[in-house]
């Protein structure tokens, strides 16, 4: 079993990079939400992986921390829910926003993600709610009413999941103004220079 890879990262696409390890090359997918922090093509790099055989092809999953690892091993337990759309739950939410969209039971942000309807969110929720309580032990706090509201209309605009999350996570304390004021003030936190 390969657990992680150390070398030179040689190249990155949308899902997946390929790291030098002395002579050899090889391609781990890893979530496109972690590929900025991987850094510049040239430079080292170290992932903890995960290899997985598919029609007699081995398959490498890389993660630039274990509690990524960790979410996507639970993921993939999940009946109706395998290693790519796994995948494209982290690359959507990233590890922190996935974690707060199963505690807080959030079906929306998951079938956010493309290939997860609202079926097979809510198994997502009912299989990880528990084993995330027993695993993870500091979660975001949970949204208040609207936030939800006031994520989808961000995404709408154009943001991505986790920017949305977190613009919306800089206007606490504005739960009692209505949803479309909070948009406004959520849109806030994009300007640069705040």
């Amino acid at each position: 079993m390969i657990v992680s890879v150390r070398g030179t990262l040689e190249a990155v696409g949308s899902d997946w990079v390929h790291v030098q390890i002395g002579g050899v090359i090889l391609q781990a997918f890893v979530p496109s939400s972690s590929i900025a922090s991987l850094g510049d093509v040239g430079t080292q790099v170290s992932l903890h992986t995960h290899l997985r055989i598919r029609d007699e092809q081995p398959i490498l999953y890389g993660f630039s921390t274990p509690a990524a690892l960790g979410l996507f091993l639970m993921l993939t337990a999940v009946s109706g829910v395998g290693p790519r759309l796994s995948l494209a739950l982290l690359s959507n939410l990233d590890t922190d926003g996935l974690q707060h969209a199963i505690a807080s039971e959030d079906v929306s942000a998951l079938s956010s993600t493309t290939g997860v309807g609202r079926r097979t969110a809510g198994r997502i929720i009912l299989e990880l709610k528990g084993k995330l309580a027993d695993t993870i032990t500091e979660v975001a706090p949970i949204t208040v009413s609207g936030d939800s509201e006031v994520i989808e209309a961000l995404m709408a605009l154009g943001y991505s999941a986790p920017e949305a999350r977190q613009a919306v996570a800089g206007i606490r304390g504005a739960s009692d103004l209505s949803v479309e004021e909070r948009i406004r003030l959520a849109l806030q936190q994009f300007t640069p220079g705040r």
